[in-house]
């Protein structure tokens, strides 16, 4: 009897990935509309305020999220006339320029995280154990690494000073 390659654990796998992420995001993005905010602003902020000095060159933090340079000037265009980023000058390189934070955008981070944090223990961390955690943490770094090696483009560098 042949096998059902649609019962490939592979298949199996990057189903229940997508699956997982569908239903997160649309937790998520409820979420974060009462702060004000899209799901790729947040990301934004998050990536941003995780990184040293609370900035990013700005094809660093294209590089960290799915937009391409073009998009990521748009969000950050629009996120500097809400008030929640800025731009500046790159004192080594003046091609470049870094997205930083705001305090009104790290006011509204804050304002928006423990709802965040929230969602992601009930439906997520919190349905495993601190073991299968580790495990997934580990898996899943192993995997962005491989598929996405820019993800984490400047976010270990020192902030430059201003």
């Amino acid at each position: 009897m042949t096998r059902n390659v649609f019962d490939d654990p592979r298949i199996t796998a990057v189903g229940l990935l997508f699956e997982t992420h569908a239903g997160l995001s649309a937790r998520f993005a409820a979420q974060y509309e009462e702060h004000g905010l899209s799901p790729v602003e947040f990301e934004v902020l998050m990536r941003l305020s995780r990184s040293p000095g609370n900035q990013l060159r700005m094809t660093d933090l294209a590089a960290q999220t799915s937009l391409s340079t073009s998009g990521v000037t748009r969000v950050v265009d629009r996120m500097e006339r809400d008030g929640l980023l800025c731009r500046r000058a790159c004192p080594s390189d003046r091609r470049s320029s870094y997205a930083v934070v705001t305090e009104s955008g790290l006011r509204r981070l804050d304002e928006t995280l423990p709802g965040h944090l929230e969602i992601i223990e009930q439906w997520f961390t919190g349905q495993l154990t601190a073991r299968e955690l580790t495990g997934l943490l580990d898996g899943l770094r192993k995997v962005r690494d491989a598929v996405h090696p820019g993800a984490t483009a400047g976010s270990t560098e020192p902030a430059p000073h201003a």
